[in-house]
């Protein structure tokens, strides 16, 4: 090909949203000859969703000293405005400032900068967020929008739409908050936002609808990403981010084979490239690890995400306390409560009430309630109702009031079986289990409690099995079958599920299956405690 068809298929892989061969054909060219102002933009954004930014960072300062060098003023504000939102991103926040600065000077002294002198202030009003002052970046947003609105620049109004949706959450209008993101996201989804921002925009809307507790407009959401990242097979920055987020809404929804797949597609999307997967990905790989009773696998994730620079919560602080650890776990999470914003903070008080609870705190499990049923009555969506009667009936247990705890307890299971999350509808079982069984309705109890154990077991959910063997007496009571001694002296050995599967001629199903059984009959709820009770009785 020759140096002009070169130009052409790069710039129409662009214009096909196909990143890599437009990533590669534009930069044989600007490694050989350069690129003009323009095509450097092209050239920014196509290494920017490759998962190459610092690569894009140099194409856009580029961009900008030749749309100056062109006396094109106007392309270099954009150019700038880019950089000065991307290094934000990238945790570069001095020359963020510096750009932005740049930016707006080109703005102010243009006769009329249009859209343009909205597109400059983003970075600025971003940076105000993130500094800890959302009530003065809602006048910024608005400020934004309102000119976004006057020119009709569709794009620019989505974008300031998603900032002032989140500082509005952050300042604890959360229903205003939400119709802000609402909004935006409508205009992703009709096309009106280009790649770069559309990706920006739909993995924050999402994750704050996760936070929210508002899991029908995350389902929604993820069904317009998912569109998105399928119509550009070649993209890297955002892939492993919407991958995690769906492995994050899987794992409510009880589909935890599914998550697996999503996390570790995550994992190998933030390896190839997505930097916006640091926090997401592993977080996701810690959260399924430590619900099946992986607690060393856990840990190193959670320690992984923590390396982003946002701390791993609440997750770490569970992990802590399913592994014993409650001081620890109730120091973390109390640490990690009075530092964020209060959306964030409501976001974390389920697991506030569990720690307390199990530290011995409740007058601080009743104050975490009593947030959740206030947050619940001014924003109310059906899983945080859910949220709220599984605490409701966790504190009264704690008490010994367990009669009264049983109305709550059952209220939460209807309402994680209408949420559609069959784990949480099973915890709230075990609560149900808990309190018949303290009230002497041990016929009932168990039944409850059986129920529960079904879909732990038919979830993998290790440390769960092992709660309800406890409950049901059955700890270390039931004998293991041939089959089943023959899994346990291999997991001993150190053998994965899979290699158990080969040496047996069984599937990786079947033994986590057999798996499951040994973990109830024995009591137990890690392969380490069922390696050392198969050493401790001799069987190995």
């Amino acid at each position: 090909m020759t140096w002009a068809s070169d130009l052409d298929a790069g710039r129409s892989a662009a214009a096909e949203r196909r990143w890599a061969d437009a990533f590669e054909l534009l930069a044989r060219i600007d490694s050989a000859d350069g690129l003009a102002a323009s095509d450097l933009d092209l050239l920014a954004t196509a290494a920017l969703l490759r998962g190459e930014p610092r690569g894009s960072v140099d194409a856009s300062s580029r961009a900008y000293a030749a749309h100056l060098a062109k006396d094109d003023p106007a392309s270099a504000a954009r150019s700038a405005g880019w950089l000065a939102l991307n290094l934000i991103e990238l945790g570069d926040f001095t020359n963020s400032v510096l750009w932005g600065a740049r930016a707006m000077r080109i703005v102010t002294v243009m006769d009329d900068p249009g859209a343009l002198a909205g597109f400059v202030r983003l970075a600025p009003a971003v940076a105000q967020l993130g500094s800890g002052n959302p009530a003065e970046a809602v006048n910024r947003f608005e400020e934004i929008l309102a000119i976004a609105e006057v020119r009709q620049d569709r794009e620019l109004a989505a974008l300031a739409s998603l900032g002032l949706g989140k500082s509005l959450i952050e300042v604890g209008a959360i229903a205003e908050g939400f119709a802000c993101l609402d909004r935006c996201m409508t205009a992703v989804e009709a096309g009106e936002v280009a790649p770069e921002p559309a990706g920006v925009i739909s993995c924050a809307a999402i994750s704050d609808a996760l936070m929210g507790f508002d899991l029908e407009r995350a389902a929604e959401w993820m069904t317009v990403l998912e569109g998105w990242c399928s119509e550009q097979p070649q993209l890297i920055t955002f892939s492993g981010q919407c991958r995690a987020l769906e492995g994050a809404l899987l794992l409510i929804r009880g589909a935890w084979t599914e998550a697996s797949t999503a996390v570790e597609l995550a994992m190998s999307r933030f390896r190839a490239g997505d930097y916006r997967a640091i926090w997401g990905a592993p977080y996701q790989l810690a959260e399924l690890a430590r619900l099946r009773g992986a607690f060393h696998s856990a840990e190193e994730s959670y320690r992984r995400a923590g390396e982003s620079g946002w701390e791993p919560q609440p997750g770490l602080s569970l992990l802590h306390l399913a592994v014993g650890r409650a001081q620890r776990a109730q120091d973390e999470i109390r640490r990690s409560v009075a530092g964020v914003d209060p959306f964030t903070r409501r976001s974390l008080l389920p697991a506030v009430v569990e720690i307390e609870v199990a530290a011995g705190d409740l007058e601080a499990a009743h104050r975490a309630v009593d947030e959740l049923r206030e947050a619940s009555c001014s924003t109310p969506t059906p899983m945080l109702d859910a949220i709220v009667a599984s605490a409701e009936a966790r504190v009264l247990l704690a008490e010994g009031n367990s009669r009264a705890a049983l109305v709550p307890a059952r209220t939460a299971v209807e309402a994680w079986v209408a949420v559609g999350a069959p784990y949480e509808a099973a915890r709230g079982q075990v609560q149900v289990g808990r309190a018949l069984l303290a009230v002497g309705e041990s016929a009932a109890a168990q039944a409850a409690l059986g129920a529960a154990g079904e879909v732990f077991l038919a979830l993998r959910a290790d440390p769960a099995v092992a709660e309800i063997a406890d409950l049901t007496g059955n700890r270390r009571s039931g004998a293991l079958t041939t089959r089943e001694l023959e899994v346990l002296r291999l997991v001993s050995t150190g053998l994965t599920n899979r290699a158990i599967g080969a040496r047996l001629s069984l599937s990786e199903k079947t033994v986590a299956r057999h798996l499951a059984n040994i973990f109830v009959k024995l009591g137990l709820s890690t392969r380490a405690a069922a390696t050392a009770y198969a050493y401790e009785n001799g069987l190995v």
